[in-house]
């Protein structure tokens, strides 16, 4: 969604699980004061997450778009719509219908071993028939007893996958000690999707701190992007739970905004 011509300008949203525990009006209001250009829906237990006519009525009252649909693929919205692929068919049906590009995905769990078998394939066929495009994010290892397990299928990290569209997440890079730079290149055009966040790298949790905060290359993996002028939109997905108030969440989250602009926006 960034210009193709002329001096490039990120297209950055706000997702809705940068204000968690807050939802969906708080995450549009947030993203209408401070200045963002769409917000993320991260689809949950919140009905509003779910609703068309609920989704597109915050967009015409805050003149604020969708631009990335996340379905719930989570660990804790696994009851959410159903069986894995009724998530991923109905989250491309709900981008259509409030107007988004892409869908945000997590790969299958191991114990999904039916939904896992064909998933590679399946993601593309949803992607072909409906036009959305299905973007895959790099998840992690987690620590089962004290050990390093990859819970994921086929893998927590997509590169050597041979997926479509892949999401790129800085806080998941950090906790599997990966290299987001040296990764968004080995993706090229296949990258699909930012999640803007950072993480420390000394944790196996997932942090979603702010950008500028962790040891990820953040900054110089935006200025490639910029400098190879990719189109897709950077959704910001930080942690702002431990924010004091409301004024303290603001100025995060106008720094993470501020922070992507700082680096990927062309100037004279």
């Amino acid at each position: 969604m960034s210009q193709a011509e002329g001096l490039y300008r990120p297209h950055v949203a706000l997702s809705t699980s940068s204000l968690y525990p807050k939802g969906v009006p708080e995450t549009f209001d947030a993203a209408q004061r401070l200045g963002y250009d769409s917000v993320e829906v991260l689809v949950t237990h919140e009905r509003m997450s779910q609703l068309t006519h609920q989704l597109r009525d915050h967009i015409q009252e805050y003149q604020v778009p969708i631009s990335t649909i996340h379905a719930p693929t989570l660990l804790f919205t696994q009851q959410v719509w159903g069986k894995a692929w009724t998530k991923i068919q109905m989250a491309a049906k709900l981008t259509e219908q409030v107007g988004a590009e892409v869908v945000v995905v997590h790969p299958p769990f191991r114990w999904q071993k039916k939904y896992a078998r064909n998933f590679v394939q399946g993601v593309r066929e949803v992607s072909r028939m409906t036009g959305i495009k299905i973007s895959v994010e790099n998840m992690y290892p987690w620590r089962v007893a004290g050990r390093k397990a990859v819970v994921y299928s086929p893998h927590y990290s997509p590169l050597g996958q041979d997926y479509d569209w892949v999401t790129w997440d800085f806080s998941h890079a950090a906790t599997a000690h990966m290299d987001s730079l040296e990764a968004v290149k080995e993706l090229g055009s296949r990258l699909g999707h930012i999640h803007l966040t950072d993480g420390s790298g000394t944790t196996m949790a997932d942090e979603h701190l702010l950008p500028g905060h962790g040891v990820q290359p953040v900054a110089q993996t935006l200025e490639y992007l910029r400098d190879t002028r990719w189109q897709g939109v950077v959704g910001v997905e930080v942690s702002t739970r431990k924010s004091k108030n409301a004024d303290e969440r603001d100025a995060w989250l106008s720094e993470s905004l501020a922070f992507a602009r700082r680096h990927m926006e062309e100037t004279n």
